[in-house]
């Protein structure tokens, strides 16, 4: 007897990143798009606005309609900050799981996320890096901040990011501040030609030691998001590390 697939609905699957990682969903056996929401590709077929054939996938502007006809398992939400946090609070109180994506989320609408989730037992993922370098990255650099102290992130996107510094920097700040580090300097750079890209970098005495991540392709996050979509339905609080749902 074949396993219920999870199913899963994608919001902003048609953006630059949220069509990588749609299309990386859509290539897994045990997870089922049931429908997309976005904007400007309202009202056609989610294959034919991804450019991959029709899928018979509808894409809708309005998720509350999504969620209430498809009753997905799981919300991907790859959108824009100022609907990112509403997109997850409508659907934990549908008992949606969001595994989010979007960077730049109010932190009051963070906080309204973890306390329904724990009223309701819900897991969710509010992941500013999918990829599995990030991942490795942020271990590496933990560990080097107690040899070098000293240290500075830099941070590069493509010129059309909304926030800076990048929720990934941050995020990496904050978790050197748990470890004592506070402070540590953030530098944004906006540029046409870059994707995603951080690099830590320390200063000793007489050395340096500089390590870096670039993702070369959005599709560097799709693995993460599969991941994060799984796993999602195991557990019952909110993360905000790649690394948590591998635990």
């Amino acid at each position: 007897m074949a396993l219920a697939k999870i199913r899963v609905v994608a919001a902003g699957a048609t953006g630059k990143t949220g069509s990588a990682v749609t299309q990386a969903l859509l290539g897994e056996d045990d997870i089922q798009v049931v429908a997309a929401v976005a904007r400007r590709s309202a009202g056609s077929d989610l294959g034919q606005a991804l450019g991959t054939g029709f899928l018979g996938i509808p894409v809708s502007d309005n998720l509350d309609a999504v969620l209430a006809e498809h009753q997905p398992d799981v919300l991907v939400d790859f959108t824009a900050p100022h609907v990112a946090g509403p997109h997850a609070l409508a659907a934990v109180t549908r008992g949606v799981r969001p595994v989010v994506g979007t960077t730049g989320i109010p932190a009051e609408q963070i906080q309204r996320l973890e306390q329904e989730c724990a009223r309701r037992g819900l897991g969710a993922a509010v992941i500013p890096n999918f990829s599995f370098g990030i991942m490795l990255l942020a271990e590496f650099i933990l560990r080097a901040a107690e040899v070098f102290p000293n240290l500075e992130i830099i941070e590069k996107h493509h010129q059309t990011k909304v926030d800076a510094p990048s929720g990934t920097a941050l995020r990496l700040a904050q978790r050197l501040a748990e470890r004592g580090h506070h402070n540590v300097p953030v530098h944004s750079v906006r540029l046409p030609g870059f994707v995603a890209h951080h690099e830590v970098i320390f200063g000793g005495t007489g050395e340096s030691l500089t390590i870096r991540h670039d993702s070369i392709s959005r599709a560097s996050f799709g693995p993460g998001v599969v991941l994060a979509v799984r796993r999602v339905m195991e557990i019952d609080r909110v993360v905000y590390d790649l690394a948590d749902l591998l635990s």
